[in-house]
């Protein structure tokens, strides 16, 4: 989500780069699975106007006139179940 490398994340994190890439790519196939992408990914309808924070910022624009959609601000809810409540909290 931060653009960082892979290193900079298991430096952030006190990982190894295996772990943080490990742990990517089960996040990555899980939002990527059939049961959560058809259930909570919605793309915008070919006709839906472009924002104007997007529309109107020549800063921004050129780089998404073509894009359908972001994952950035996305809210998904998460309910896990009462065991795995604790390895699920955020600490921060």
């Amino acid at each position: 989500v931060t653009g960082l490398s892979i290193r900079h994340v298991g430096e952030r994190f006190q990982r190894s780069n295996g772990t943080i890439s490990k742990y990517f790519k089960k996040i990555l196939f899980a939002f990527s699975s059939h049961d959560i992408y058809s259930k909570y990914i919605r793309l915008p309808r070919s006709d839906a106007p472009v924002h104007p924070t997007i529309r109107d910022n020549p800063k921004f624009f050129p780089f998404f006139a073509d894009a359908i959609g972001a994952i950035d601000g996305t809210h998904i809810v998460c309910a896990p179940s009462s065991e795995e409540r604790d390895a699920m909290r955020n600490r921060k």
